[in-house]
């Protein structure tokens, strides 16, 4: 590419891009993620029109990475690599901006109150948004640059939709998720999964209630962490998920309290117990789980229904919102959930689980504990004598 070198408006645009990165807003402001993210979303929108415009071709791209770890050795984030991926972030974004301004989950006030430069500056470069649309654009905004650069490139390899992106973006920010959490939501499909459950929440609930109750359910809910038989009985279930409460907490989503297993209800002379009792802090309401290790059956339905209402009379209180209650199971038919939950008046929503499945066959293949720790005795014992 030394042609590209001689070229004087490669010349006059890299001097002026220079001058960009050298402000010492720019340059005070690196190590702050927004100002870095407003940076790189420049870079990439810059590069897109220099070839589009300029006929360049993609060869001048690794020239530029060479002239500006030059001129900033002490920066990092200039490679070819990262260069490319810039410009992939705002071509990702650019062509669905007006689709992706109708999907910003929730308002995001707080930040645009924080960063009203930042927001500025990278709205006023989106110059074909409509100034209708400021507003919505401005939560966009707010969103791209609220979350890492190393969580925007796993996006950019793992995600080719707007929607499922943001969808991942808001969540990141809701839950503070790392990046190792973040690959593990989009590789179990936490999008596909999210408020698919088949509910009766918008006859039962008043909005928004309804609508945050339907988000927190998921269809089907991953127990992956869990290895179990394939002829696992409910009370096996229940035990194996508050032993890994570590893991079942972060799939059930954030907001869930645990209360208790096997909770006491006592109705009349005599006493029942749910499986598993939650509180959730968002919905302030409890939330009575049901767990069925076998397919839907309508009968389900009639039991959790008792629970829940129970739960309203016993346990819950004058500040606290309808009890919801959540039945998964093994599997299930959608129209006969739909079916049996027509006329129930307590909130409930029906999804299933998966888990790992240990057959008779896997299990008698695999060694026991005592085995195991036999192995290493001899391990240890043979290779002490050899040390």
């Amino acid at each position: 590419m030394a042609d590209i070198i001689k070229n004087s408006d490669y010349r006059d645009w890299l001097r002026d891009l220079k001058l960009q990165i050298k402000t010492g807003q720019v340059k005070a402001a690196l190590s702050v993620n927004s100002q870095m993210i407003v940076l790189y979303w420049d870079l990439g929108r810059q590069i897109t029109e220099k070839q589009e415009s300029a006929k360049w071709g993609s060869g001048f791209i690794g020239q530029l990475s060479r002239d500006l770890r030059e001129e900033f050795p002490e920066m990092t984030g200039f490679s070819k690599d990262n260069l490319l991926m810039m410009k992939r972030f705002y071509m990702f974004y650019r062509y669905d901006i007006c689709q992706a301004n109708e999907l910003v989950a929730q308002p995001m006030p707080e930040l645009t109150k924080s960063y009203p430069q930042i927001v500025e500056q990278l709205v006023q470069q989106l110059q074909y948004i409509d100034n209708q649309q400021d507003t919505k654009m401005k939560q966009f905004v707010s969103q791209l640059i609220s979350i890492p650069w190393g969580h925007h490139i796993l996006l950019l390899k793992r995600v080719k939709d707007v929607k499922q992106a943001l969808f991942y973006v808001d969540k990141t920010i809701e839950n503070n998720w790392s990046r190792t959490v973040l690959e593990y939501q989009i590789e179990t499909d936490l999008y596909g999964r999210q408020g698919k459950a088949v509910t009766n929440f918008k006859l039962t609930l008043p909005e928004p209630q309804s609508d945050l109750a339907n988000a927190i359910m998921k269809d089907p809910y991953n127990f992956e962490f869990l290895r179990l038989s394939d002829k696992v009985k409910e009370t096996d279930l229940e035990k194996a998920l508050v032993q890994h409460m570590a893991q079942f907490l972060p799939e059930l989503g954030i907001g869930f309290a645990y209360m208790g297993r096997q909770f006491q209800l006592k109705v009349g002379e005599k006493e029942y117990r749910t499986d598993l009792l939650f509180y959730h802090t968002r919905l302030k309401c409890y939330i009575v789980i049901e767990l069925k290790a076998r397919e839907f059956e309508p009968e389900y339905i009639g039991k959790l229904n008792f629970y829940i209402t129970a739960v309203n009379e016993l346990v819950k209180d004058g500040a606290d919102k309808p009890t919801i209650g959540m039945l998964l199971c093994k599997n299930k038919d959608n129209y006969e959930v739909e079916f049996s939950l027509k006329a129930v008046n307590n909130p409930i929503g029906v999804g299933t689980f998966k888990y790992t499945e240990l057959t008779d066959d896997i299990k008698a293949a695999l060694p026991s504990v005592e085995e195991l720790q036999s192995e290493l005795l001899t391990f240890e014992r043979e290779h002490g004598e050899m040390g």
